[in-house]
């Protein structure tokens, strides 16, 4: 076992994406069903290749960026078996030049408490991945609290979904999916009961940008990614707070390999939408500060 340990330069990147998918391992399994998959391509109108956690790291070391990498585990609700978040950490080690791995634990696992721990604790990772539509629960619910408490204690970060999603997007029924339970509002709890707790909230938060805004100004263990969208059809309102009072706790971030990191920067300087006295923070210092790679 290879417990993580970064060996990131930040002098030599220019950039890190925090939200970047590995959707196949080494043995050729997907991360999620073949129906899911294919209507979230369509949703994107990207069928991209899905490559794997090494052809990810050479993917971004060409661009000179580091990306956190992460699965979602939502077996009990996709009765599909997840992507082994300990060989994303070991992945990761064997890439800790350009590589951040952030676990996922299906919540509804009757050993999810010590999975977070283990995953913490003896393989590295540096943050744990939610998506509460996708595995059917409600963040805000105390239950889960122990979850929470386990990851403030080991320092880690929780990165949510936020907002609409494209899994499921035009199947019958969006596959059953909820979308109300990524509402940034139910993470407000969340982060007032365990301050030391950081949390991500994922993606432009649509319909909900307004909500995610509040908490992150009311909470200021909270942070905004922009992954998930091209930046041009990004809210204004998200904009103007990135250029303004939240410009240190936004963060790029791309949700590879539906979204490249070439078209998001292509598309954010094509719209000139942040100062460029903001952009270093946003791109990377950010980030680097929250995941403890700054000195």
């Amino acid at each position: 076992m290879t417990r993580y340990e970064s060996a990131i330069d930040l002098d030599a990147i220019t950039a890190i994406d925090v939200h970047v998918h590995i959707e196949i391992d080494g043995h050729g399994h997907a991360s999620m069903p073949d129906d899911l998959t294919a209507a979230a391509s369509k949703y994107f109108a990207a069928d991209a290749a899905r490559p794997d956690l090494d052809s990810v790291a050479a993917y971004y070391r060409e661009r000179q960026m580091a990306a956190v990498v992460f699965s979602v585990d939502a077996e009990t609700r996709l009765q599909h078996p997840p992507i082994s978040s300990i060989d994303i950490a070991e992945g990761a080690a064997r890439n800790n030049d350009v590589l951040i791995p952030f676990g996922s634990v299906d919540p509804h696992r009757p050993d999810a408490l010590e999975r977070i721990r283990r995953l913490a604790e003896d393989h590295g990772v540096r943050g744990f991945k939610f998506h509460p539509t996708i595995q059917a629960f409600d963040p805000s619910d105390e239950r889960w609290y122990p979850l929470y408490a386990a990851m403030q204690e080991a320092g880690t970060v929780a990165l949510f979904h936020t907002g609409q999603t494209g899994i499921g997007a035009g199947m019958p029924g969006g596959r059953g999916f909820r979308l109300a339970l990524s509402n940034p509002m139910l993470l407000d709890g969340v982060a007032a009961d365990f301050p030391e707790l950081q949390i991500i909230m994922a993606h432009p938060s649509v319909p909900w940008q307004d909500e995610a805004i509040s908490v992150a100004t009311h909470k200021h263990n909270t942070w905004i990614d922009l992954s998930g969208w091209s930046p041009k059809y990004f809210p204004e309102q998200l904009v103007r707070a990135a250029n303004s009072y939240l410009k240190t706790r936004v963060l790029f971030g791309s949700d590879f390999p539906l979204l490249t990191p070439d078209r998001w920067q292509r598309d954010a300087e094509a719209a000139q939408l942040f100062k460029p006295e903001v952009l270093p923070g946003i791109v990377k210092d950010n980030a680097a500060r929250l995941l403890g790679l700054a000195g």
